[in-house]
């Protein structure tokens, strides 16, 4: 009888157990939808919500909630607004485990794809397990996390959560671990020509061994090179202070990225830079 009534307590505690990692699941999940709207907001749409975020299994990845997927949802369905009554100072918060060069250049290149061009840096910490940058600008909407999360997956990077602190203050955490920088290749044999710009040139130049730089007769060209490896480390930098019309470059051997700027302005680069690669790697 006592053997039992044992097996009746342990299967019945077996059957809470999993019960209770189903809530869990459910809290989890509407714990990351309350944290994007107003309690208010949640109340009133309540069912409706119930709704929308059915089968709630398509909103887990990794056993992880797809924030990205949440708040898209939230905002197609009316329920999220990104807008703000007049523009006021938005402030975004970012985190990664990868290396902290890297990932600001990256964000950087982001940020300029999707309209901010005028932000200033408010706070960076670097710690062993983490490194966050924070920054702040002045904006009439909220940053759209499915804009954001386009632009980094086109440089093999990816949003793994977001939280909302305040309708103008968000964090997102993202994997870089893939990351690379979305610029062109330099193949052997094939010219490019660099237009004028406000930015320096990057370019990927992991594939070729030499490089010849021509530039046109309207330039002032005084020549800013430098070379990076694959984590955005500088591996070496060439300045030169008088004009050239013609350089030619050996690639170091670790380097994966090159940036092609002057040494003093950009404004010295009327027309174009003309770049010749050869050899393969």
């Amino acid at each position: 009888m006592v053997k039992y009534l044992l097996s009746f307590l342990l299967l019945f505690s077996s059957l809470i157990a999993d019960e209770t990692v189903v809530i869990e699941e459910e809290n989890l999940l509407t714990s990351k939808i309350k944290s994007f709207v107003d309690l208010d907001v949640y109340d009133k749409n309540s069912e409706f919500i119930k709704i929308i975020f059915s089968p709630e299994s398509d909103f887990y990845e990794n056993e992880r909630v797809n924030a990205v997927k949440v708040v898209s949802t939230l905002k197609d369905n009316g329920l999220l607004k990104l807008f703000f009554k007049k523009p006021q100072e938005l402030n975004l918060h970012f985190k990664t485990s990868g290396s902290s060069v890297f990932f600001v250049k990256l964000m950087s290149d982001t940020l300029r794809n999707i309209g901010y061009y005028r932000y200033v840096t408010t706070a960076s910490n670097l710690n062993p397990s983490e490194f966050t940058w924070s920054i702040s600008l002045t904006s009439e909407y909220a940053t759209d996390p499915v804009i954001l999360q386009r632009e980094l997956a086109k440089r093999g990077c990816k949003i793994i959560d977001i939280h909302r602190n305040l309708s103008n203050d968000w964090t997102y955490v993202v994997d870089m671990q893939g990351g690379f920088l979305n610029v062109a290749t330099l193949k052997n044999g094939k010219e490019v020509k660099l237009k004028r710009s406000l930015y320096a040139h990057w370019l990927n130049s992991s594939k070729i061994k030499n490089l010849r730089i021509r530039s046109s007769v309207r330039n002032n060209w005084y020549p800013y090179i430098a070379y990076y490896d694959k984590s955005l480390h500088l591996l070496k930098v060439i300045k030169r202070d008088e004009k050239y019309r013609d350089i030619n470059l050996k690639i170091p051997k670790c380097a994966k990225y090159i940036k092609i700027s002057d040494r003093y302005t950009l404004k010295n680069i009327k027309d174009n830079l003309t770049l010749s690669p050869t050899g393969v790697r």
